[in-house]
């Protein structure tokens, strides 16, 4: 069983900041205002998909560097760190969630409820950060 890779792990979370500072850039205040086919909407999309991206594949990797197993979806990924102690049950369930909005994005980006969008980008980077802090102070 091996540790977090402490390098990787502040590598991917600046990545992860970076994103999300790209959608709060982007992200009009009203969910009324993120339109579809506008460069604010292409572009709030795109990086939160980007961050939870990268999430994900920490948690994947996490899971694999602590010894709990290749988990057989994303969402399994953050419920099986949840099952180890490294994050809390309801996290693991919105970040479940999170991996749900990724594959939507990546499978049917048309079908996208903007509303939805909306309240995911106001929501969700916080999310996002109290995982990266999670593993940051994970002593495993």
């Amino acid at each position: 069983m091996s540790t977090i890779d402490r390098e990787l792990l502040a590598e991917r979370a600046a990545a992860v900041v970076r994103h999300l500072d790209r959608v709060a850039e982007h992200l009009p205040g009203d969910p009324a205002d993120l339109r579809p086919l506008t460069s604010a909407t292409d572009t709030v999309v795109l990086h939160l998909w980007q961050a939870v991206q990268v999430v994900i594949d920490l948690a994947v990797s996490t899971c694999v560097r602590l010894g709990l197993g290749s988990p057989p979806t994303y969402a399994d990924a953050f419920r099986q760190l949840a099952d180890a102690g490294v994050i809390a049950d309801e996290l693991a369930q919105r970040l479940a969630r999170a991996a749900g909005f990724r594959n939507l994005v990546v499978h049917g980006y048309g079908q996208l409820d903007l509303r939805r969008v909306h309240a995911i980008a106001v929501a969700g980077p916080a999310d996002l950060r109290t995982f990266l802090a999670a593993l940051r102070d994970h002593e495993g």
